[in-house]
């Protein structure tokens, strides 16, 4: 049991240290792990209503059931959160902040997923896990957390990034999912290529992100 749980735990803490130590001015603790601490407890409500549209017969489609029976309902209770816990906080005050706390929610969410799995199929699905859908809601994660960020700090386009917080990471959610339901067999050949396409994606955010809390901070120190 023990063993399952640091398996379910693990790739999560490694990522979120990864993502956390990129920041060149980290966030408060308490606010990672209560964000943390969110995501992991959206895991029962989520596997509730799935389950229960799964039982009325709705979303029985491989599309249906891959974009929005899981992409757009994880990624929408996780891009609420955020905006619910976060989004008007004092210590959410830079572009990289977004980052640091969407990727937190993803991974604790990620964390309770993960480990709820091993429990069912076994230790040995672990390397796996943390490599595919570990790592994949960390990479949602920081997606949605770079356009969070961009409408907080950036206010005239507010909207826009709020609505390109969620569907971005839904759409890219839904063809995760839809690679693994609908290719069956293959699906290797098609989600290694994608997985190194998010991670692409996801480091060049970070980058970008990262470079615009280093200006706006030495242009406070010159003002």
């Amino acid at each position: 049991m023990l063993a399952i749980l640091s398996a379910g735990v693990a790739p999560a803490f490694a990522l979120m240290s990864f993502f956390y130590l990129k920041d060149r001015f980290t966030e408060p603790l308490h606010l990672i792990i209560r964000n943390f601490i969110y995501g992991a407890i959206l895991v029962f409500p989520i596997m509730f209503m799935q389950y229960a549209l799964e039982a009325e017969g709705i979303g029985n489609g491989d599309f249906v059931q891959s974009f929005l029976i899981i992409g757009f309902m994880e990624e929408f209770f996780k891009w609420f959160i955020f905006i619910y816990t976060i989004y008007h906080h004092t210590e959410f005050d830079a572009h990289y902040d977004g980052i640091v706390y969407a990727v937190a929610i993803s991974l604790g969410f990620a964390t309770v997923e993960n480990s709820l799995y091993l429990l069912s199929n076994g230790i040995e699905y672990a390397f796996s896990r943390a490599l595919f859908p570990v790592s994949s809601h960390a990479l949602f994660g920081v997606i949605m957390g770079f356009y969070l960020g961009k409408a907080k700090m950036e206010q005239h386009q507010k909207k826009m990034n709020l609505t390109f917080a969620l569907t971005i990471p839904f759409l890219l959610h839904g063809v995760y999912n839809y690679i693994l339901i609908k290719v069956a067999s293959d699906w290797l050949i098609l989600l290694v290529p994608f997985m190194i396409f998010l991670w692409v994606i996801a480091l060049r955010r970070v980058k970008v992100a990262n470079a615009s809390k280093v200006s706006a901070t030495l242009s406070n120190k010159s003002s």
